[in-house]
This record gives structure tokens, sequence and C-alpha cells, in this order.
């Protein structure tokens, strides 16, 4: 395959995952180009099995030459790709069996609203203050970096801020409003993330975007940021609010963790865990659970008691929490979802079983 049709052929399957409304497009040896859509993999079997000579091909047709010599020594790399200025990828290349390989994520070029994701508006609440720790949290695929672009820019259209975002790679980019915003990329504009928070402090900058926590490095010195005057957001792969708590903390060793809750305890001010769950008439549909960070979540994380801050959330509705079962049970009960898919994406389905037979 030339240079010129490997490009073209690409093109055409980003245009294709674009028009399908698809959320990734996979290209793998052995396999048809394959879209995720609504969940769920669908093989484009009006395109040919790929081989290694044209899966490589393909793949490098969109990498620069910078990145083609890191992908030959890395076996891996993280990137974006744009397509005339329209339709945006977040791609990640790789080595399978000793063949090349790439998942393509979509990223959709207008930044929605909460509302326009099915989010409870009350999370907007957490772009009201100038001072903290927000974290929206769930599984690879479900929506957190959207929910975050749309807080994000929340704060574009509504305050005057210099906003720092750090990401690995650069999703959505934002056209600026009110605010200053400057959209660093790890690799290319700076080496680390832990690198780029502890500049943020020489930036003059209010909020900070952190694309994802992956260390203790990086979850120190975000918790510092919020502490010493800084709007923070970020990003961890945890399953809920309870579980987020604990991960960060057992990042870190014993001698350093009562350090930790304490900061953490004073500084978060919430926490928002989302899926994606199929509706029953096509799409998929986000459940939530949202903590908001009272008097009594704080004591918890400082009192080492994490484990009962499920029950904090399921008795504080009228503070605007809700459970992920709550938030599921809603979506089965509105007729949304089924009650298959809820039990599917539940941590607790003897708890969601409970709760519908109550409503």
């Amino acid at each position: 395959m030339t240079s010129i049709s490997a490009k073209q052929e690409l093109d055409n399957l980003l245009v294709m995952t674009a028009q399908e409304n698809a959320s990734d497009l996979h290209l793998a040896v052995g396999r048809y180009p394959t879209l995720r859509i609504d969940g769920r993999l669908v093989p484009l079997t009006n395109k040919d099995l790929l081989t290694p000579q044209g899966a490589e091909d393909i793949i490098f047709a969109m990498l620069t030459m910078e990145q083609k010599e890191k992908f030959l020594t890395t076996k891996e790399v993280d990137t974006s790709y744009e397509f005339e200025e329209k339709i945006r990828f977040r791609v990640n290349v790789f080595y399978q069996r000793g063949y090349v390989s790439a998942a393509f994520r979509l990223i959709s070029s207008k930044i929605r609203t909460l509302e326009d994701l099915e989010i409870p508006s009350l999370v907007y609440d957490f772009t009201n203050v100038s001072q903290g720790f927000v974290l929206v949290v769930g599984p690879s695929g479900h929506g957190k970096s959207t929910t975050l672009a749309a807080l994000i820019d929340r704060i574009n259209h509504q305050k005057y801020a210099h906003i720092v975002t750090i990401e690995d790679p650069i999703e959505y980019v934002y056209t600026q409003d009110r605010c200053i915003i400057n959209q660093r990329e790890v690799h290319s504009d700076t080496e680390s993330f832990g690198t780029a928070l502890r500049s943020v402090f020489r930036e003059d900058a209010d909020v900070i975007l952190v694309g994802e926590m992956r260390d203790a490095e990086t979850i120190s010195t975000a918790i510092t940021a919020a502490e010493t005057g800084h709007l923070v957001f970020a990003t961890l792969h945890t399953n809920s609010a309870a579980q987020t708590i604990d991960r960060m903390i057992d990042s870190f060793p014993a001698g350093q963790q009562n350090q930790i809750r304490a900061q953490l305890s004073g500084n978060l001010l919430g926490i928002v865990s989302q899926r994606l769950v199929p509706k029953i008439d096509g799409g998929r549909v986000p459940a939530v659970e949202i903590m908001v960070a009272n008097s009594a979540v704080r004591n918890l994380i400082r009192e080492n008691k994490t484990h009962q801050l499920d029950l904090v959330i399921n008795t504080s509705a009228d503070e605007g929490m809700i459970s992920l079962n709550s938030s599921l049970a809603n979506l089965i009960k509105n007729g949304e979802i089924s009650l298959e898919n809820g039990e599917t994406y539940s941590t607790d389905v003897n708890d969601l079983k409970m709760m519908m037979q109550r409503r």
C-alpha cells in the first residue's frame, strides 16, 4: 500500500467512525477494522482483513517521523490526531505479537454541557468555588474526560481565570472565552504530569486540570495545589468514591498515609463516579454516584473509616448526594435501561434488587 493510499484509507476509516457515532476505532492484524458503537464492537466486514503490512501502513500514515522513531524504540506511543481540523482522536499505537496495532478514541469537536450529557447539574456547583479538589472517576471509556471538559468550559464562560490543563494527550481543545487556557501535553510540552504540576505553582494558575493521576508524586502535588489556593480537577480509574479515597491513600508508604488523609479531608470538594450504560432504545446514558465532602465525609476520611462513606452517600440526598445504585434504579424505573444492564453495572447487585423492590 502506498503512503498516499494508506493515508486515504485511514481518513476513510476515521470519517466512518465519526459518521457512525462510534466511540472508538480498532486496527488489529487479522481482523476487520472494528468500531465500538454504544459499547459494542462492530467489525467493518465491507473492508479487507488487515494484513501485517496493511495495518502498519495505515497506522504509520498518521505518525510524524519523531513519533515513529519513539514508537519503534518504546514499542508504544500515545498521541492525538486531527483530521482536516474537523475530527479529533486520542490514539494509542502499540505492538501485539510483533504486529502494529492502534486504538483511536473519537473526541467530539463540541464540548457538551452537563445537561447535554445527562449529568446532574449539581455537579456544576464544584466550579463555583476558588479552591479545592474535585475527582471524576470511573472505568476507562465511560465519559470522565467529557464530564471534566464540561466543567472546565463552564468556568471558561463564567469566570475570569487562568486555567492550565495537563493531559496525555490533549483531548478536548477549548475556545478561550473569559479565561486564559493553556493546555500542556505530556512528552511534547512537558516531561511528566509531576513536572508540569510543580511548574503550575510558578504559572499564576487559578484552575488546574490533571488528565490522570498515575502515581503518588502526581497525587501528592495535586493535593498540595488544592491546599495552596487552586481549584484542581483530576481523574482516576476507580469504581466508587470510597475506592477512590483508598486508592489515593494506599499509593503512599504507611508513614505518609496519615498526612495524606489529613490533607485530603481538608481539601476534597467531591467525587463524581460514572458509568455509561446501554439504553433500551439505543445509545448510552450515564449512571452517576455523587459524593459531596461535607463534615461527615471529611471526618470519615480523616479517621480512616472510608468503608462508611457509602452510608453517608445513601443518607444525604438532601445535600445532593446520590449513590450509583440509586441512579441505576431511577434509570430502570424510567424505562431507560434494562434491569439486566442495571445489574451488570452495579457494584452491589443485592442492594440494587432490594432498592427496586421498594420502588
